[in-house]
């Protein structure tokens, strides 16, 4: 039974009350009491942190690779959708600061073994066109280069040709959280955390909002940023989970891995982290129908994959300790762009970020805000 405090404080009857605390949900959260600063705002988080993807990503801020862009092209307006991921970058650095972020403006690269000549190729060809592309989107004339040049200088194993994106960056994904979260609470936002949300019922005031352990509570409005998870409070939302996994070397002081780095069309990606360990995670190509699930964990197909690119690629003839394994879950649908939408009455969906969370999220989060603020 909650006290009389509790009731008033964090609990009680709110204008708008949005499920997930990750970057879509605070960002939301933070844009909605900009707009209207005497609302009442709750954030309900059933983790202890975020559960899916904002405090387990590899801290990309990137817009898509070469390779990925041609896939992406295929599914939809790509200029739009590359304009979103761009402004969503800028939005979360001008919300929280370069310094914040620990922001870094390294450039990402594509790699290529030789093998992949074929492809490498294609995309060397599609270089002019996809910086012409996004000449209006980033406000420079080349986005993309052919560093092949380079290949040499990471010390990379059997990788003949690189492509640059020039405007692609890193940053500390855990410091951004932490900064929102101290953001929303210092803007009169609480967020609750180990808040699982079982059900929304439809009521005379909007939506009840009941825990799976605890009170019901009552929003006038309701905001479903849960991402991959949406569609076990919402089954009609086109959702489908990937998960995504990553290891986390030793520290390598003697590697200099300046940059982001993708491979395989995106679906794999490396980083080095400040403490010089190697960030590494991805290979959920391998078997799409094993990764489309919500539950985290590790597989050992995908774990072999990584650490044996690890071992043949990114640091050929070294064998590092793996000091961390974890998994995410991201959103995907058969759309590229999100879905930021009333699916229900007073409740509103942002979420399906296609793998693009850091790039997307922000963005996303002040697209709900305004509608949420205008409903």
């Amino acid at each position: 039974m909650l006290s009389y405090w509790e009731h008033e404080s964090f609990f009680g009857p709110a204008d708008v009350v949005i499920i997930g605390a990750g970057l879509v949900g605070l960002t939301a959260a933070l844009y909605l009491k900009q707009q209207r600063p005497g609302w009442r705002v709750v954030v309900l988080e059933r983790g202890p942190l975020p559960s899916g993807a904002s405090t387990k990503n590899a801290g990309f801020a990137c817009f898509g690779s070469v390779s990925e862009l041609i896939e992406q092209e295929k599914r939809g307006d790509l200029q739009a959708v590359v304009a979103a991921r761009w402004a969503g970058l800028a939005r979360l650095r001008e919300l929280l600061g370069d310094a914040t972020l620990d922001y870094q403006p390294v450039g990402g690269y594509e790699l290529f073994r030789h093998q992949e000549a074929a492809l490498a190729a294609e995309c060397r060809a599609k270089i002019g066109y996809f910086n012409e592309l996004l000449r209006p989107v980033v406000g420079h004339a080349r986005t993309f280069r052919d560093a092949s040049d380079q290949a040499g200088r990471f010390g990379f194993g059997g990788v003949s040709t690189l492509l640059k994106n020039e405007h692609e960056g890193s940053l500390d994904a855990g410091r951004m959280m932490r900064a929102l979260l101290a953001r929303a609470w210092a803007a009169d936002v609480p967020v609750l955390t180990g808040c699982d949300v079982a059900a929304l019922e439809p009521s005379g005031a909007g939506q009840l909002v009941h825990l799976a352990a605890g009170p019901a509570v009552q929003a006038s409005r309701v905001l479903l940023a849960t991402n991959a998870f949406a569609a076990e409070l919402l089954p009609e939302l086109a959702v489908t989970p990937g998960r995504g996994q990553v290891l986390v070397t030793e520290p390598l002081p003697d590697v200099a891995l300046p940059g982001t780095f993708h491979y395989d069309h995106g679906y794999t990606y490396f980083r080095q982290l400040p403490d010089h360990r190697i960030l590494l995670g991805g290979g959920r190509n391998l078997d799409f129908a094993a990764e489309a699930t919500t539950t985290p964990g590790l597989t050992a197909p995908v774990q072999q994959y990584l650490e044996n690119l690890l071992h043949e690629v990114i640091v050929p003839g070294q064998q590092p300790r793996i000091d961390y394994r974890w998994s995410g879950v991201m959103g995907f649908g058969p759309a590229l762009a999100p879905i930021i939408d009333w699916v229900r009455p007073g409740v509103l969906a942002a979420v399906r970020c296609n793998g693009m969370g850091v790039a997307l999220g922000t963005g996303i989060g002040y697209a709900a805000a305004a509608k949420l603020a205008g409903a």
